[in-house]
């Protein structure tokens, strides 16, 4: 497993201190969002995990958390990169994207995978933060399918 942590995470705004909402008899929620990478963070979002096969383009490592990319890298939920070819080859049709979100989950039933989503699932119930991509269309994204697997694994999710 993968995981890159900018020195200080550097960017990182919110916390799971200030970031609890309240529930009622003093309980709180806690929760993951999902997001694109790259766009301003809400208030309240948390540690902020990149799950894509590549690192941002042209940004340095000791910024990917202060230009609001990722805070910890996470690839292994991300996409194949034959399924991330696939995804790129020809534009999405209704078959198209059933198949990928097929091959998708058959990905993310791996052991590892499996685990991995069981983690963020369980943390979602103790601490915010977000998951994301950087695709501009969520409804055609493999983050879309993880938002799907995080809730069926139990995860509160925004």
């Amino acid at each position: 497993m993968i995981v890159l942590l900018p020195a200080g995470l550097a960017g990182l705004r919110g916390g799971a201190r200030e970031s609890r909402m309240p529930r009622g008899r003093g309980r709180e929620i806690m929760a993951v969002r999902i997001v694109r990478l790259g766009t301003p963070r809400a208030a309240r979002e948390g540690l902020r995990i990149g799950t894509v096969r590549r690192p941002p383009r042209g940004v340095r490592k000791a910024d990917y958390g202060a230009r609001d990319y990722y805070d910890a890298w996470l690839p292994e939920l991300a996409p194949s990169a034959p399924l991330v070819s696939y995804a790129l080859s020809k534009p999405w049709t209704d078959a198209r994207w059933a198949r990928y979100a097929r091959r998708y989950r058959g990905e993310m039933r791996q052991p590892a995978t499996r685990r991995l989503i069981g983690l963020l699932a369980a943390l979602s119930r103790a601490t915010d933060f977000s998951v994301g991509c950087y695709c501009e269309d969520e409804r055609r994204c493999h983050r879309s399918l993880l938002r799907a697997l995080l809730g069926e694994h139990g995860a509160q999710v925004l």
